[in-house]
């Protein structure tokens, strides 16, 4: 009973801290505030140096307003999953904040942008770990319904597939 009860309240908590993470960057990333200034500057300074200038800039393909989006859809799919008949759309929610905090994580690590962009410790940095290492646990526990998932685009986009 004990065990159930855990069971059930795991996701519940997963998809909350999660959506709060995201959803409090949104404050920073829609109103263009200087530490994101800060930060998609220096990654659109070093994609300049691989001849992508632009990719991170307001208009760019990487830009604070498609990465916000983007974590503001993982929300929402992460806390209507929290309804039992909307599990899958938990799964997706896992699976979107996943890639894009793969590719946060990846900025931190491997560009000049480094593990402390703002100076604030590496609390940034910290939380995209967290938020990444929540959403593989998710993924793992919502697994099966990523598959039906899966299996379902397949039948859509496999016609006569059994």
């Amino acid at each position: 009973m004990i065990k159930k009860r855990i069971a059930q309240a795991v996701p519940v908590g997963i998809a909350g801290f999660t959506s709060i993470i995201f959803l409090d960057s949104l404050r920073y990333k829609f109103t263009d505030h200087p530490n994101t200034q800060e930060i998609f500057g220096r990654l659109n300074d070093w994609a300049a140096t691989l001849g992508a200038d632009g990719l991170f800039t307001h208009t760019g393909l990487f830009s604070q307003y498609v990465i916000g989006s983007a974590e503001l859809v993982a929300s929402s799919l992460l806390l209507v999953g929290i309804i039992p008949a909307l599990r899958r759309l938990q799964a997706l929610g896992s699976l979107l904040a996943l890639l894009i905090m793969s590719g946060a994580v990846s900025f931190h690590l491997f560009t000049p942008l480094g593990i402390d962009p703002n100076n604030d410790g590496g609390g940034l940095f910290m939380a995209a770990v967290m938020v990444w290492t929540l959403s593989l646990v998710m993924l793992i526990i919502r697994r099966k319904e990523l598959l039906a998932v899966i299996e379902g685009v397949g039948r859509v986009l496999v016609p006569g597939r059994a």
